[in-house]
């Protein structure tokens, strides 16, 4: 592994959030300026690739990434501002588990991914 992926991997590892590979870029040029965009797609894709990364699109045209060794989760998407929240519920882990059986299956795994918008604090009030 050349110095340049290692400096991106080790980003990688530490961020928390869902980086689309610009992103990704700005952050990793603050470590080290001579990273070009190119190297930081070439990296992603090969990770992805790899079974490194879980590619992850939300509908607003940018491939975000996260690592394939994160715990299960799901996101929800606030569509006014691209934020995403992750979030495990285990009523809906069960539903889907008691669906798939219903339907004759056993679940091997799954994605949910919820897309809204934040609810007014009006909107509590009724």
């Amino acid at each position: 592994m050349t110095d340049q992926r290692r400096t991106i991997a080790k980003l990688l590892e530490s961020t928390n959030d869902h980086p689309d590979v610009e992103e990704l870029h700005k952050r990793v040029n603050q470590v080290d300026q001579s990273i070009s965009l190119a190297t930081v797609y070439r990296t992603v894709k090969l990770f992805e690739e790899s079974g490194i990364l879980d590619k992850l699109e939300f509908g607003d045209g940018r491939a975000r990434y996260e690592d394939a060794d994160r715990e299960h989760h799901d996101h929800l998407i606030n569509i006014q501002n691209g934020e995403v929240i992750e979030f495990v519920d285990s009523d809906i882990e069960l539903l889907q588990e008691k669906i798939a059986t219903k339907l004759g299956y056993r679940l091997l795994g799954h994605k949910l991914e919820l897309y809204g918008v934040p609810l007014n604090k009006s909107d509590f009030d009724n």
